[in-house]
């Protein structure tokens, strides 16, 4: 017996109308036309699907087992149909992001919030990037998006900058580095510097200032959490590098001093890395665009 959607549709519609006109209305199809289809139908089940003598029309035993299956079947298909148009229409999918900047977690929070509830049947995760090749994970379609400042030359993905930062030096205010007007890579010299616990290549202390003039501090102790660094150097147990937007709130504490690296400064830039076919997707430009705001507004506060 071969079942097709329209016949379960048709035994549905037909039970719910009461009737072959109404049924036919309702399927958009002559009363003929559907009269033919119970007709081979039943020729196939090789049993009557209705009591025709009955008014309203009535399934008979074999017709209510069909009847149970179009409802268990149908709502399905129609669930499936949707999911289906949402991902055509960029409203639903997958946004798997992986994060190559440590600090970026506390950014990128709120503007997960408001995507959620722009896109809530986009399916969300974020692992940190820093445990595994975030990278080669986007080109095998592990993850969707990648945060990065390091771009690379790779087929198939698409750096999109998200938005320049400057690494700052932080330190007590009571720190003798404190009276200087910016710090130089020879500063660090016998310095304790807390980080993250990041690999040094994915540090800008490290690769921006510290091994291009192969300087090493005294000791480099590693936190995993902004707060734990911040009251650490407030302590004078050490000093940090951060980025601008990380440490917004120190320049209105007396408790620390923030300073430029460099005479000139040092700027880096972030980078969403996604698939290049991905970037037409309505959430993932949505995406892109709110973290860039994100990131604009905690600058400027």
């Amino acid at each position: 017996m071969h079942i097709e959607f329209r016949h379960l549709r048709t035994i549905k519609a037909i039970h719910d109308c009461g009737g072959l006109a109404r049924a036919a209305d309702q399927l958009h199809i002559t009363q003929s036309a559907l009269s033919h289809q119970i007709k081979g139908l039943e020729d196939q089940a090789g049993v009557e699907l209705f009591v025709r003598r009955s008014k309203p029309m009535r399934l008979s035993a074999a017709g209510l087992r069909l009847l149970r299956l179009a409802e268990q079947v149908l709502p399905q298909v129609e669930a499936l149909q949707e999911e289906f148009a949402g991902l055509r229409d960029g409203k639903s999918g997958r946004l798997h992001i992986a994060i190559e900047c440590h600090a970026c977690f506390e950014w990128l929070f709120p503007v997960l919030e408001t995507f959620r509830k722009a896109f809530p049947d986009v399916d969300v995760d974020i692992r940190p990037g820093l445990a595994f090749g975030a990278l080669p994970a986007l080109m095998k379609e592990e993850v969707d998006l990648v945060v990065s400042s390091d771009p690379e030359d790779l087929p198939g993905v698409t750096f999109t900058p998200l938005f320049d930062y400057s690494p700052v030096f932080v330190a007590a205010s009571s720190h003798p580095l404190a009276q200087k007007p910016y710090i130089e890579a020879e500063d660090f010299r016998g310095q304790t510097l807390i980080t993250y616990p990041v690999e040094r290549a994915r540090l800008d202390i490290f690769s921006q200032l510290l091994t291009p003039a192969k300087v090493e501090p005294a000791s480099v102790r590693q936190v995993e959490l902004t707060a734990v660094i911040l009251l650490l150097v407030a302590s004078n147990r050490g000093v940090a590098v951060l980025p601008d937007w990380v440490v917004r709130e120190v320049k209105y504490s007396s408790d620390y001093i923030t300073r430029p690296l460099t005479e000139q400064g040092v700027t880096r830039r972030l980078y969403a890395a996604t698939r290049t076919e991905d970037l037409d997707k309505p959430y993932m430009q949505r995406l892109i665009a709110l973290a860039g705001q994100e990131a604009r507004r905690l600058q400027t506060q």
